[in-house]
């Protein structure tokens, strides 16, 4: 097989089984800017949008790329290479591999090569939409107050006198003030992250920070700009060298960054845009009125179940999620977490079968061709578990329900961050807040609170006497008998 290095000129000579766009990707032109292409917005946002163009619509909002951090050159190197194509392969549980070229994304622009670059291009009336993946730990929330964050030094270096901003809060603000003084319509902000009312919290986080630059141009976004919630689900794990190897055996694509997921994919929007957008609804996205039951939904079941699965299957000895989600204990364990502690604090959800969708997400978790590792799972947790977990454990303690579960899953948690597995093997956790984490996971045996006692991520939860006795039984536990004899013994 002829190996084709993927770009716009080698498309035609593209195995036939590889999808390729059938649109002109010259008539596309950006109506977006995105920050954070990552493996997420690939296999989700952009993929919707080349289904819209491969209909033949919408062809005015291709995508712009934007990185600003160091770690994001690489991806600007291989968008050059490629001219922002990439290969999008969908892995079904029976082994088949469905591979689609995506051609949505038609520039990408590295903020710190050329800031003015990214500032002209959302100050341009063009661009309609500015999209954000920057993980839950961009918006710069402060865990317990909800409030900004503004002691990261990028922060406070863009709203330095003058200064040429560097991050996405800076970009963004800088762009919404230049089309304020231009008399341009602003853009709508659109957050695609797994963060509970993300375009509340995008809001509040942005229109915050802008009022210590200029409280009129902090009104004016309040009162001008809209900020959509949404919902977006798509297993998709990092990609890995044999990724690409099969990539290029299989179907003699030679791709620099392809992307792999799940067939699963859901995205569920809130019609709140400030303007005009792309008819998303007609490629399978659920447009609705009030996001919040469904992205619950998807929070305290899917994403708190990750970490219900993650750090205990981890220190039992498993690394991909699909080898905890074929063993029945844990099965039994995710199902009686979901049903038990989670499914309890959720709203009704319209249109949707809660029983269905829990034996589906187990389905998902076991699919053995997206070898999803528990590393990526057990990383940032600190960014995770309070916004997924602990608003659970809240819920239930208020209303004196059942918080065992969640209680092993916190513990589990501090046991993973001691750093050394149960066979002595160390861990690197991966975390921004690491090294405060691992300094008080030491704690666990000689003061058990200590981790759960960090107010920034836990509030008071070191003072209700229920959390307590659950945590400190379970933590017990798991140093006593090992993640899997815990939940035997649990189970029995």
């Amino acid at each position: 097989m002829t190996l084709q290095k993927l770009s716009s000129a080698t498309l035609s000579a593209l195995d036939p089984r590889v999808g390729v766009p059938a649109y002109d990707r010259t008539a596309v032109r950006p109506g977006i800017v995105h920050f954070g292409v990552g493996g997420f917005h690939r296999a989700h946002q952009a993929m919707y949008l080349d289904r819209l163009m491969a209909d033949g619509k919408d062809l005015d909002w291709g995508i712009c790329g934007v990185g600003v951090l160091p770690q994001d050159r690489r991806m600007a190197d291989v968008m050059a290479a490629q001219d922002c194509l990439y290969t999008l392969v969908v892995k079904h549980p029976d082994g088949t591999l469905e591979p689609r070229v995506i051609g949505s994304i038609v520039d990408y622009l590295f903020a710190p090569d050329d800031p003015e670059a990214v500032l002209a291009r959302m100050a341009d009336p063009a661009t309609r939409i500015v999209s954000l993946t920057i993980t839950e730990g961009g918006y710069h929330v402060n865990q317990v107050t909800g409030e900004l964050d503004a002691s990261d030094p990028g922060l406070a270096a863009d709203l330095e006198p003058g200064a040429v901003p560097g991050t996405a809060f800076g970009l963004v603000i800088e762009a919404l003030a230049r089309r304020r003084a231009a008399g341009t319509k602003p853009f709508t902000v659109m957050s695609c992250d797994n963060i509970p009312g993300n375009g509340h919290v995008a809001k509040k986080m942005l229109t915050s920070f802008a009022r210590l630059r200029d409280a009129e141009l902090a009104d004016w976004i309040e009162a001008e700009v809209r900020f959509p919630n949404c919902m977006v689900d798509r297993i998709t794990p990092v990609t890995a060298e044999a990724d690409r190897e099969a990539l290029a055996e299989w179907f003699g694509v030679e791709d620099g960054w392809p992307v792999v997921c799940e067939p699963f994919t859901q995205w569920v929007l809130e019609d709140d845009f400030g303007g005009e957008r792309p008819a998303y609804e007609e490629v399978g996205v659920q447009v609705v009125e009030d996001v919040e039951p469904y992205e619950l939904m998807k929070l305290r079941l899917l994403n708190a179940s990750h970490q219900a699965l993650c750090y205990l299957g981890y220190l039992s000895g498993y690394r991909y999620a699909h080898e905890v989600c074929q063993d029945k204990l844990f099965v039994d364990f995710l199902l009686g977490y979901m049903t038990e502690e989670g499914q309890p604090t959720l709203p009704a959800v319209p249109g949707v079968d809660l029983e269905q969708y829990k034996h589906q997400l187990i389905e998902r978790f076991a699919n053995p061709e997206v070898r999803d590792t528990l590393a990526r799972l057990c990383a940032e947790s600190s960014d995770r578990i309070p916004k997924w977990l602990v608003p659970v454990i809240r819920e239930q303690l208020a209303a004196d329900r059942g918080i065992e579960r969640s209680a092993l899953v916190v513990a589990s948690w501090a046991r993973y961050a001691e750093g050394v597995d149960e066979q002595g093997r160390p861990i690197e956790v991966v975390d921004r807040l690491r090294d405060k984490l691992v300094e008080r996971a030491r704690h666990n045996r000689d003061n058990p609170l200590l981790f759960v006692s960090d107010r920034d991520l836990f509030g008071d939860l070191a003072d209700d006497e229920r959390f307590v006795k659950a945590y400190t039984a379970a933590l017990t536990s798991l140093h006593e008998r090992g993640a899997r004899a815990t939940l035997e013994e649990r189970a029995g």
